[in-house]
């Protein structure tokens, strides 16, 4: 409700557009779904190495929605970091995500990260 309410009071002083604001809103829900989708594709591969593929291809995916998938890729990889620093996982891991993350929000290629030998499913 609070991140709710901060949006609104954001839009509200920043002037932005009721039609800006609505397809904001939906390229962040487009956005977190292609990150989720990222997610579970990732975990029923279950291939090693494959982990900075996935967060690319996510961050990747969502960025391509627009500036409100952009934004949901970039707080939903930052909120998972900062949970796995909290229950005491790596920090040169989370780094490594973290520049997935930014590599595939960028536009870049997230296939730089493609593990050999993964199913082209995926």
């Amino acid at each position: 409700m609070k991140l709710f309410i901060g949006i609104l009071f954001c839009s509200l002083v920043l002037g932005v557009s009721s039609q800006r604001w609505r397809s904001f809103l939906k390229e962040a829900g487009q956005g977190t779904k292609d990150m989720w989708r990222a997610y579970s594709d990732m975990r029923e591969a279950n291939y090693k190495n494959s982990d900075k593929y996935f967060h690319a291809r996510g961050n990747y995916d969502a960025a391509r929605r627009g500036p409100g998938g952009a934004w949901a890729a970039k707080v939903i990889s930052d909120a998972r970091e900062d949970i796995q620093r909290l229950t005491g996982h790596g920090a040169e891991d989370s780094r490594a995500d973290q520049e997935a993350n930014r590599w595939g929000r960028s536009g870049k290629d997230p296939n730089h990260f493609r593990p050999a030998g993964l199913p082209r499913k995926y």
